[in-house]
Order: structure tokens, then C-alpha cells, then sequence
């Protein structure tokens, strides 16, 4: 059995991406050169000449990594297509004999949320979601809510739960038996505990280990079943990217 091509994973979230940074490119990219040359002069005015052309290329790159940082809903996409991919590359370690990988799948009924990631394995089923924060933020759970540094994580879990009831009742009727469901958070910057972190009956675990506590679980499954459940899903779960291609 083998499972999906990792490259696949985030494919909306980056076309998502590419659409937003396209919008008025050329304005931001003559803003950019017209900062730089404006540097370059002064540059070259106050020292020697051929100081000018070196400040205005620095400066140049600098403004382009800074609009490539600053937070804006273009950034939010690629931040969040490159985290997915990362989980998706972690995921492809796990053995194709036992498990099969869906990227990006679109949810029935919710035409603006996806899937990010489907494992369906001898261990189980397992719907998860792949979410970045910024790098040394640990994440905690104390009582009902869950933090990320010293702010509120917000309902994570629970759109996390949502998703992967979604995927069973839809796998449950397409197979016409109960096909649980396990929910997951792949997290990416900031810092969980060793073995996880669970929270609202989720389990959120760094992208790394990931497939290494999947696969150590009980064995529930056959290899046939496994093909199975993998088939049905590839029925309801369409991708995500192919899904907005209709629209």
C-alpha cells in the first residue's frame, strides 16, 4: 500500500498563497526599488559613490524580507502551507505497508475548511491538523482553555474534534459500520511536552515525532481493512485544491 505524494499536502493553503502575494506585486516591487534607490543616493552622497549601489541592493533585500515577515493574510497562507508540508514530509516516514496519507481534503458541507491531513493505518484512523506558532512559545493546558505562551490557544480542540467527527460520520456511512476517528494537532514552533500534550480529547504532539507515536499504538486494523477505509475516503474526501478549481 502506498500512500499520497507529501508534496500534495498544503496545495491549497499555498495556491491560497500565491493569490494574495500576486495582488499588486508590481506597486510593492516599484515602492521597494524606489526606497532603495532613494537610499542608495544618500548613501552614495554622504560617502563614496560606489557605496550607493551596495546600500540600495541591501536595502532592497531587506524590504523584501520584511514584507515577507510582517503579518498580513498572505503570510498567515504561506506560513501555513509551509507548516503543512513540513507534516506532510514527517508523515511520509511512516510505513506505506500499514499506512495510507491523504493531504488537504475538502469537508462536505464546509466549502472554506479543509482537511489538512488523513492517516488511516493498522493503529487507526486519525484526522490532524497541522498549526505553526512562533519558535520557544510553549504550549500548555490548564483547566478548560489552552495557552500558547501567555495568550489563549483559542478552540483548537475543538475544531480539531469537529473535523475528525466529520471524517467518521462520513467514512461510518460510506462503509455502513463505525469507523472511529482520532483527532490530532501537528505543532510546529512552539514547545509541547515529550509524548504530547492532550487537551478537549486531542492530542497535540510535535510534527516530528508524530509518526512514531501513530505507529506505536495497538494494531486495530488488517492490511485489507486499511485499503478499505483508505478507498472510502478517497470517495468522500475530495481534495481541497480540486475543490476550489469548481468554484
Amino acid at each position: 500500500m502506498s500512500g499520497v505524494d507529501p508534496s500534495s499536502a498544503g496545495a491549497s493553503a499555498w495556491s491560497r498563497y500565491r493569490v494574495l502575494a500576486a495582488e499588486h506585486r508590481q506597486q510593492r516591487l516599484l515602492l521597494r526599488g524606489a526606497l532603495a534607490c532613494g537610499l542608495g543616493v544618500v548613501v552614495a552622497g554622504v560617502s563614496v559613490w560606489w557605496a550607493g549601489p551596495g546600500a540600495a541592493m541591501a536595502a532592497f533585500a531587506a524590504f523584501t524580507m520584511y514584507e515577507r515577515a510582517r503579518p498580513s493574510p498572505a503570510t498567515s497562507w504561506r506560513q501555513g502551507a509551509m507548516a503543512e508540508r513540513r507534516t506532510g514530509r514527517s508523515l511520509a516516514k511512516l510505513d506505506p505497508a500499514g499506512f495510507h496519507v491523504l493531504h488537504d481534503r475538502a469537508l462536505p458541507n464546509m466549502p472554506t475548511t479543509n482537511l489538512d491531513h488523513l492517516v488511516i493505518g493498522i493503529t487507526g484512523v486519525y484526522a490532524i491538523a497541522s498549526r505553526r506558532w512562533r519558535w520557544g512559545l510553549r504550549l500548555r493546558s490548564e483547566g478548560r482553555r489552552l495557552w500558547i505562551g501567555n495568550r489563549p490557544a483559542g478552540d483548537l480542540a475543538g475544531a480539531a474534534s469537529r473535523a475528525a467527527r466529520t471524517v467518521a460520520d462520513l467514512l461510518s456511512l460510506e462503509l455502513d459500520h463505525e469507523v472511529p476517528v482520532s483527532p490530532m494537532v501537528s505543532v510546529h514552533g512552539a514547545k509541547v511536552p515529550q509524548g504530547g500534550l492532550r487537551h478537549g480529547g486531542v492530542l497535540f504532539a510535535a510534527a516530528r515525532p508524530l509518526p512514531n507515536m501513530i505507529a506505536a499504538r495497538p494494531v486495530v486494523f488488517t492490511s485489507a481493512q486499511v485499503a478499505t477505509v483508505a478507498a472510502a475516503a478517497e470517495r468522500v474526501l475530495p481534495p481541497m485544491l480540486e475543490n476550489l478549481f469548481r468554484k
